[in-house]
């Protein structure tokens, strides 16, 4: 279960950084027209125009960076650190953005104000294209993206402490009979599952020693006087055989009497 849930918090975070990518490099590729439109024609650049080209080109280089170190660094805690103070960052740098193209959230009808000035949205700039209106309904594009990517900039920063949280489980619990030895922390089989993990804590104590044998599940053995032996009818003497004597009579052997109840 902890690799699985490890692989989906990783691909919504994936899914995630994609989104601000586009966001950001829709932005990027705008402001820089409208940048190049405007030194071909010699016009005033605003400075609002420059910072929103610096901080879309800025954040199109983080969420690259982002995608590609998202599968290997995903969760760690120093990592996760950097991208949420970053993160938050981006937060406030596309509100400004999105204040900043706030004449896209006319209608585009009438006098419009843009990056190249205020004028009637049917009219040319400098008698060429684009017109007003094209470059309204493009600011109307930057204010809606840039709206977009503040909202999943919030999302990655909430993301990224559920990845920090989720790491720090696994290498909590490691693997366990829960989890069949793999990797995660198991599953708590519903929301019993705490109780049912009490429970099974308190039986199973790994300090009682193992039960004894009993009597019945000994073996029997004719082999030495310290192990059971089955019931005998009589005397028995393990070294005489039926039909032998228990010691030669031949050579400096003697008789042996057994006393009476004992034997070897």
């Amino acid at each position: 279960m902890g690799a699985k849930a490890g692989f989906a918090l990783k691909l919504v975070q994936w899914f995630i950084r994609g989104v601000q990518f586009c966001c950001c490099a829709l932005i990027l590729a705008i402001f820089s027209y409208f940048l190049a439109v405007l030194t071909n024609r010699n016009l005033t650049i605003p400075t609002w125009t420059r910072a929103v080209e610096g901080i879309s080109g800025v954040g199109v280089l983080y969420t690259i960076l982002g995608l590609m170190l998202l599968c290997c660094l995903a969760g760690h805690p120093f990592t996760s650190f950097i991208a949420i103070v970053l993160d938050i960052c981006f937060i406030g740098a596309f509100i400004y953005v999105a204040s900043a193209t706030r004449g896209g959230a006319s209608s585009c009808t009438g006098t419009v104000d843009t990056p190249f000035g205020s004028g009637r949205a049917t009219d040319m700039i400098n008698d060429q294209y684009p017109t007003y209106r094209q470059v309204c309904q493009m600011e109307t594009a930057c204010l809606a993206v840039s709206i977009v990517a503040v909202l999943f900039f919030v999302f990655s920063v909430l993301l990224e402490i559920v990845l920090v949280r989720h790491r720090r489980k696994e290498q909590r619990f490691g693997p366990s009979p829960a989890n069949n030895y793999t990797s995660g922390y198991g599953s708590r089989r519903g929301i019993f599952g705490l109780f049912r993990r009490r429970k099974t804590t308190d039986t199973a104590n790994p300090n009682i020693l193992p039960e004894h044998t009993h009597p019945d599940q000994m073996r029997q053995s004719y082999n030495t006087e310290n192990t059971a032996v089955g019931p005998e009818n009589g005397t028995y003497n393990k070294h005489q055989y039926d039909g032998q004597v228990a010691y030669p009579e031949t050579g400096t052997a003697t008789s042996h009497t057994q006393p009476a109840g004992y034997r070897y």
